[in-house]
């Protein structure tokens, strides 16, 4: 385990050197809540979402995007990388060995979601007044446990794949569905009751995210008969120990 310091150093280094998945996994989602708040409409209260304005409920949105692209297409990429020029191999037959590496990924491929996650709350209150979360232990939980979740969805992709072009390809599959579900493309308190309900059990758990910003949001997004909180976490946490293990089961170095 000493050699993991290094390679957290290596990776951190090596993941700001890659300037789109910095610029679209840890500055967009920011990028992207201040560009749909410069809308008028957009920051003006309306019936349908309760009074509240449309970008206080879709703020948490902003905040899947990162999650999602470092999970699910950053990290899953680089270690089939890894494997497909050998590195992972070679890396095995001395000190660092690469479980390490993997470690180290996951480890960067956090911070830089919480980083993300920090600005865009920061920003999002101090240029569009959108109150920070209202209930930031359950939001930490939510959010350390719906990432988790991503990530053993990454991870089961990064054992499957033979080469970083699959992975890339898998992930952005992955994206797509994942944004859906997530409200991206169609806001969730407009999607039909059986597509949020799907949604309650796809990870990160948008619908735990959302009720522990804002209550009022949580309830306009929730369905009849939606699930609890803490029973979204842990669902979550299920999805997370499952495809963890599965991964681990089909992970190969080589």
């Amino acid at each position: 385990m000493r050699a993991l310091p290094k390679m957290v150093k290596v990776e951190t280094k090596l993941f700001l050197r890659d300037a789109a998945t910095v610029t679209f996994g840890v500055l967009f989602p920011t990028g992207l809540l201040l560009g749909l708040g410069a809308i008028p409409t957009l920051r003006e209260s309306s019936p349908e979402t309760g009074g509240l304005r449309s970008i206080d409920v879709w703020a948490p949105t902003a905040l899947v995007f990162g999650m999602v692209m470092i999970a699910v297409q950053h990290v899953p990429t680089v270690i089939a990388t890894y494997r497909e020029r050998g590195i992972l191999r070679r890396l095995s037959t001395t000190p660092a060995h690469p479980r390490n590496v993997l470690l180290a990924q996951m480890i960067v491929a956090f911070a830089s979601a919480v980083v993300a996650a920090a600005l865009m709350i920061f920003l999002a209150w101090a240029v569009l007044d959108i109150a920070p979360p209202e209930r930031p232990l359950e939001f930490v939980v939510a959010f350390v446990v719906g990432y988790a979740a991503l990530l053993g969805l990454g991870m089961v992709s990064a054992a499957m794949a033979r080469t970083s072009s699959a992975a890339n390809q898998i992930g952005t599959v992955m994206f797509v569905a994942l944004m859906f579900f997530g409200g991206a493309f169609l806001p969730r308190v407009l999607m039909p009751d059986v597509l949020r309900e799907v949604g309650e059990f796809i990870p990160p758990g948008l619908q735990a995210l959302t009720a522990a910003w804002s209550a009022e949001a949580g309830e306009i997004t929730a369905t009849a008969g939606g699930q609890a909180f803490w029973l979204q976490i842990a669902i979550m946490a299920g999805v997370a120990m499952i495809t963890s293990a599965i991964a681990a089961k089909r992970f190969r170095w080589e």
